[in-house]
This record gives structure tokens, C-alpha cells and sequence, in this order.
């Protein structure tokens, strides 16, 4: 990690500095019990980044894994309106609940702890960064397999307070086939790498668009470039087409009804990745 990384750092610590930054993770408190820690990320916006997270958290919970989502993206949340979730967490003793979804994945957003869903959150960088600990430290997720963790898109605060902060075993990029996409992705990349967290794989949303009558592939965006990432070691996981189904269920809250079996094999990847190197 480099120095003028260091030196816009929203998380200072005595003896912070570019050999030690990114190994401060902060433990699981006492009532929790979380296996695996997974990020979901992408450089650019609107790549369909939470969709895709919604969508790895409900074909673990179809495996029969305990499967949890913290909404990183502070500013931006959608999870909730995917889960079609409106309850408002509720406290036990000093910890917060989070909300259960039809299929028993437990969802914390900031979108529900909000009057309105309109609400906009005006917080600065350190605010916002400091919320999504609280998430980790302050939320009662109990026993998970997998917590899958929603980020917001960019390399900014949030994503290096989750880099820095939580147990991650490793980060499922998202991209989308326009050539600025891969671009803005490869900064994402360069990210988890410099940060010494595994990376998982890829998926490419918006691949394509599957003609009703022929059943032919129309490539909306222009020819894939998964295979630029690909060919640098960046397994591909899936790659996921536009489907009006998926938008229709997710504006309905009905995600979980999404029939289409995914990453069919992620719980084995996860499994194989090398242990994070936190001191």
C-alpha cells in the first residue's frame, strides 16, 4: 500500500503505516459466529454490484448454508427493496437484530433504520465508514456461514474501511462488457490486490440479452471483455444477462424467487482461498 494511500486514509491508528495498514481486523463480538466473510465489488456504478450480491446470498441460502448481507453501500441502498424488506431492526440488550428475509437470510441496511426509504444520508467519508463497523461490532448476525458484504462502487472510504476492517476471505469483482467498465474494474482489482485480499472471481452482468422469439444472444453492450481480466488470472464466475424477470423481481422485492441456479461452486472456491494474513 502506498503512502499517499495511507495519507487519505479515513481510519488513522497510532503506528499506522504502509506495512502494517490493512491488518487491523476488528474481532466478532460475542454473540456472533461467522464462517466466511465475502465482499462484493465493482469500480464503476450501476454494474448491477447488489444485484449480484442479493444473488450470491440466495443460491448459498438455496445450498442450505446461514447466509447474512451487510449493505455497505450507505448512500445507496438497495438490498432491502430487492428482499422487499421493511421491518425496522430491532435492539437485543446491547446488540441490534437484523431483519429476515422469506428465505431466512438476515439482512442490516441503513435503508432500515431510516424514516422514509427516500431519506438521502448526508454523512461524510469517516461517518459513513464508521457506520459499516458498527454493522460488524454492533449487530447480533449470530451463526452465519457466509456473510456476504454489499460495497458501494469506487476505491473510496468505504471499501478500504471493509478491506482494513473485517475478516474478508476474498472479493467477488462485478463488471459489465462496455470497454469503460473493464477500465474503471481494473482499479478495483489493483485495489484488492494492493490490500492482500483474495480475489474470488468475476461476474459479467449485462452480458447479454437473450432474444423471446429465436433465442438468439444480442449483445447490447458491444462485445465481452471478461477474457482481458480472465487471461490475468481473474476467474470468471458467471455471466449474467439482462433479464426482465430479474429487474421485474427486484422492483416486486421478490428476489428470492429468481429461479436460476449461480454460483453453483462458490462455497468450494471460498473454501480453497489462502487464510488472510492479518499480523
Amino acid at each position: 500500500m502506498s503512502d499517499e494511500q495511507c495519507s487519505n486514509c479515513s481510519d488513522k491508528t497510532e503506528g499506522c503505516s504502509p506495512d502494517s495498514c490493512g491488518v487491523s481486523v476488528l474481532p466478532q463480538n460475542d454473540v456472533n459466529d461467522i464462517k466466511h466473510v465475502i465482499a462484493v465489488m465493482s469500480g464503476k456504478g450501476g454494474v448491477g454490484k447488489s444485484a449480484v450480491s442479493a444473488l450470491v446470498a440466495v443460491n448459498l441460502a438455496r445450498k442450505g448454508y446461514r447466509v447474512g448481507v451487510l449493505d455497505a453501500d450507505i448512500t445507496g441502498p438497495s438490498i432491502p427493496k430487492m428482499f422487499g424488506l421493511t421491518e425496522r431492526p430491532v435492539n437485543k440488550g446491547q446488540y441490534l437484530l437484523p431483519v429476515k428475509t422469506s428465505t431466512d437470510i438476515a439482512v442490516m441496511s441503513l435503508n432500515l433504520l431510516l424514516e422514509r426509504e427516500d431519506q438521502p444520508v448526508l454523512w461524510r467519508g469517516p461517518i459513513i465508514a464508521g457506520a459499516v463497523k458498527q454493522f460488524w461490532t454492533d449487530v447480533a448476525w449470530g451463526r452465519l456461514d457466509y456473510l456476504v458484504v454489499d460495497m458501494p462502487p469506487g476505491t473510496g472510504d468505504v471499501p478500504l474501511t471493509v478491506m482494513q476492517s473485517l475478516p474478508l476471505d476474498g472479493v467477488i469483482i462485478v463488471t459489465s462488457p462496455q470497454d469503460l467498465a473493464n477500465m474503471v474494474v481494473k482499479k478495483a482489482v489493483n485495489m484488492v490486490q494492493q490490500m492482500e485480499v483474495s480475489l474470488i472471481g468475476m461476474v459479467e452482468n449485462m452480458s447479454y440479452l437473450r432474444c423471446p422469439d429465436c433465442g438468439r444472444e444480442i449483445k447490447i453492450f458491444g462485445d465481452s471483455h471478461a477474457d482481458q481480466l480472465t487471461a490475468a488470472g481473474l476467474p470468471l464466475l458467471e455471466k449474467l444477462p439482462l433479464d426482465p424477470e430479474l429487474a421485474q423481481l427486484c422492483d416486486a422485492g421478490q428476489i428470492e424467487k429468481y429461479k436460476a441456479e449461480l454460483f453453483g461452486n462458490l462455497d468450494e472456491l471460498i473454501a480453497k482461498l489462502p487464510a488472510r494474513k492479518v499480523g
